[in-house]
Formats: structure tokens, sequence, C-alpha cells
């Protein structure tokens, strides 16, 4: 548990590092996501800067909290882009997963209607890796320029 608390750190600490102040934008070059209430954090901050979001790699689990935060007329995606959605879960004391279906239902709620949409049409927030990438997330959020 502290290991992946660590890691979301330094995938934090990396993704803020990306912000160029001459550009004021946050590039998400490769996330895997991890606990939600860092990215939380990042991203309450990332919304309050006015900056813009380029989505330019893996941006998964937790890291999309980022379109439930950040307004999406400030969120970009390159070719490279690719959004990963599963259902939440928590670690019990024993290291073991275990389904939040609270927390899906209220992360699928926050997210904006077209990626709702989407995910619904898969079959929802599951224990499953869904991935949004290419011209399907294109039609989503406009291409970087």
């Amino acid at each position: 548990m502290r290991s992946a608390v660590i890691k979301a750190v330094v995938v934090l600490a990396a993704l803020w590092a990306t912000v160029s102040p001459t550009l004021a934008e946050v590039r998400i070059l490769a996330s895997p996501g991890g606990q939600v209430g860092p990215f939380l954090d990042l991203f309450e901050q990332v919304r309050a800067s006015g900056e813009r979001v380029v989505i330019d790699g893996p941006c998964l689990s937790a890291c999309t909290l980022v379109l439930s935060i950040v307004p999406d007329n400030r969120i970009c995606v390159t070719r490279r882009a690719v959004l990963g959605f599963h259902a939440a879960r928590s670690i019990d004391r024993r290291g073991r997963l275990y389904a939040e279906p609270e927390a899906s239902r209220e992360v699928l709620a926050a997210y904006p209607a077209p990626v709702r949409g989407w995910i619904s049409r898969r079959g929802g927030l599951t224990s499953r890796l869904l991935l949004l990438r290419g011209r399907e997330l294109a039609a989503i959020y406009p291409t970087c320029r």
C-alpha cells in the first residue's frame, strides 16, 4: 500500500513537472493512475490555475478524473492519448482488492455526458479496463494544436 502511495506521488510530481509556464498547459504523458485523493488535489489546482490539459499518452484509472474536474474546453488530446476506465476498487488490510460500487456510480456520474455514454455502451464500469482512444476519443475531445 505504501509503495502505491509513493508511486502515485511520483506520477503526480511528473505530471506537475510537465507544466510549461510559457504555454500554460499540463501535459499528461503517461499515468497509470493510483489513489484518487492526490489526483483530485492536482486536478483541482489545474482547474483553478486556468491551464489547459494536453493528454498525450496513457491516462488510466484515477488519471481520468481530469475529465470530471477540468472544464472540457481546456482539455485536448493527441493521437497518442488513451483513456482507461474501470470500476472503483480499494485494498483491504490484507492487500486484497474489493469493489466499491457506490464510488463507481459517483465517478461515472461525474464524467461528462459523452464519456458516460461511451462507457455505458461498453457495459459500464467493471473490473475490466475500457480503453478510449483514436477516432472515438477525438469525437469527444478536440485534437491539440
